[in-house]
């Protein structure tokens, strides 16, 4: 499957009135390689192992594989996870015929707020609330498996 998303910083806490739900996630990385990530995530009572493909020139769109594990296997694997564990907010926002999904960092990338947007096609048209900074889509240091080994509060 191809995930196509495109990734923006975001500028005010305005988006949390808008919120439709949220969660708190813990997630680390098993494999943090140029061509593919193995991420290991519990989101609530969920867990989830997932593997990430390389972005294509444009950062908008790679392979991602996800399936649905049980807590306690998320919990082991994430015993054998690199250093740096991350651990976020993440808020779910409905904007027109999308959500966004806002990551609201916690510990070593405390401050930083990164809203993300998946979409149906590379120029797909989607609505752009105003709390909405700038794009970083395809920037690497703001991929989750960069911030786990280069954390926000370093730059």
């Amino acid at each position: 499957m191809v995930e196509i998303e495109r990734k923006f910083l975001v500028k005010s806490n305005q988006f949390k009135e808008q919120a439709s739900s949220k969660s708190r996630i813990v997630q680390g990385f098993l494999n943090i390689h140029p061509e593919r990530t193995v991420r290991v995530r519990i989101k609530g009572d969920l867990g989830f192992l997932t593997v990430k493909g390389i972005s294509n020139a444009s950062g908008t769109s790679r392979f991602e594989w996800e399936k649905l594990i049980d807590l306690e296997e998320a919990e082991s694997l994430l015993g054998l996870c690199e250093e740096g564990v991350l651990e976020k907010t993440r808020y779910e926002i409905p904007i027109g015929k999308h959500t966004y999904e806002v990551d609201e960092f916690h510990g070593e990338n405390q401050g930083l707020l990164v809203a993300e947007v998946e979409l149906n096609s590379e120029d797909e048209i989607f609505e752009k609330p105003n709390w909405l900074g700038k794009e970083v889509t395809g920037i690497i240091k703001y991929y989750n498996s960069q911030l786990s080994k280069e954390p926000y509060k370093n730059w």
